[in-house]
């Protein structure tokens, strides 16, 4: 299963930038974040945003 993960502004939430990553490298993400104090948002991606797709063509725009 492969994850979108969506790095927010520290200030107003919003989107910075997004990746696509497996399941095996959320938790890598997930752990650097936290020693940072950055925002992320983590869902499912869409199943042809990996590998070669658009992470953004299911309409969100990061």
């Amino acid at each position: 299963m492969h994850f979108e993960i969506v790095r927010l502004d520290d200030v107003n939430g919003t989107a910075v930038d997004s990746t696509v990553v497996n399941a095996a490298s959320v938790e890598r993400i997930v752990l650097s974040a936290a020693e940072t104090g950055q925002r992320l948002l983590i869902r499912p991606a869409a199943e042809n945003a990996f590998p070669g797709g658009d992470p953004r063509a299911d309409g969100y725009a990061a």
